[in-house]
């Protein structure tokens, strides 16, 4: 029997006028994958992802989602998505439970999941309580809840846990690894967090100006960038005088002369840091400041465009 990939995207293009929203985009995202779209406002994921959710036609190109498109199978593909966009708006003088219950009877879901969803989602306690009266990480919990009641087979979520304390990012992430582990649900999370992307998510992709710069898991991308470990600098002279090219620990260097701070990309800390130290010391100049680490995503971002997830 022939298997198709969840979602298959091909050459999708959309455009605002002369800004290039998604600028041929292809992607194949496999049954049970959770896959990270990961990059800065005005990447182009949320834009993608409207139009996998059939909120928006792409200009060109072709999305199939199981092997169907959305003309002609708007009813199916409806009930087997589960959607939590950037802000869900609720009625605030209803309850946690009635909420629920609003939503699930557009599925004609029994009692019984309601309850599942809300010991889920971790929101049983909270049944009883008015949504105006939820904080920011339980209102987004209960958004995430209602995506989850006609126990969809593939799962979108537009950056939900921005905005959120540390402690309430901490617990979308644990209601989506259990999700993970119980099922074969397929994920896409847009998100502009890392650590976020490289702890739920099998697979990276890397959006920036409506393209795609980069694919694969974390390690595979480190890898295949030749990125794997940094060592930031700052020292009171020019960067010019401590010659280290030509080294084989040696990658890629940025160099910023208003701070007197460098970001030097290396094969080996080891191996690069007592030749910088070595260099540094025969010309006379004074290390101000000396973070040794392995590379993040962030990082692997800003080689790849000059610029910050965050900027």
């Amino acid at each position: 029997m022939e298997t198709y990939p969840a979602i298959h995207v091909q050459q999708v293009k959309k455009y605002f006028g002369d800004v290039k929203a998604v600028d041929g985009i292809d992607l194949s995202i496999p049954e049970g994958e959770f896959l990270a779209l990961l990059g800065p406002n005005g990447a182009g994921k949320t834009t993608l992802v409207e139009m996998i959710e059939g909120l928006q036609e792409p200009d060109s190109g072709k999305i199939l989602i199981q092997n169907k498109n959305w003309k002609g199978h708007k009813d199916y593909l409806h009930s087997i998505l589960g959607i939590s966009l950037q802000e869900t708006r609720f009625i605030d003088k209803l309850t946690t439970l009635e909420t629920m219950r609003l939503f699930a009877s557009f599925y004609k879901c029994e009692p019984a999941r309601i309850d599942e969803i809300l010991k889920l989602v971790r929101l049983r306690e909270k049944r009883k309580a008015y949504v105006v009266h939820l904080s920011g990480g339980q209102r987004q919990r209960l958004a995430m809840g209602i995506a989850l009641l006609n126990d969809p087979s593939i799962l979108l979520l537009d950056e939900p846990t921005t905005g959120l304390d540390p402690n309430s990012r901490r617990e979308i992430w644990d209601i989506l690894m259990n999700l993970k582990k119980r099922n074969r649900t397929t994920m896409i999370l847009t998100t502009h967090y890392m650590e976020e992307a490289s702890y739920l998510c099998d697979q990276i992709v890397i959006l920036d100006q409506g393209k795609v710069l980069a694919q694969g898991t974390l390690e595979e991308l480190l890898q295949a960038h030749k990125r794997d470990e940094i060592i930031e600098f700052a020292m009171d002279g020019e960067l010019s005088m401590i010659e280290i090219e030509g080294y084989s620990w040696y990658r890629n260097i940025r160099w910023d002369d208003e701070r007197k701070k460098g970001t030097l990309y290396v094969t080996s800390i080891l191996e690069a840091l007592p030749e910088l130290l070595k260099k540094a010391e025969s010309v006379h100049q004074k290390m101000l400041g000396l973070e040794c680490r392995r590379m993040t995503l962030d990082d692997l971002f800003v080689s790849l465009t000059g610029r910050r997830l965050t900027d």
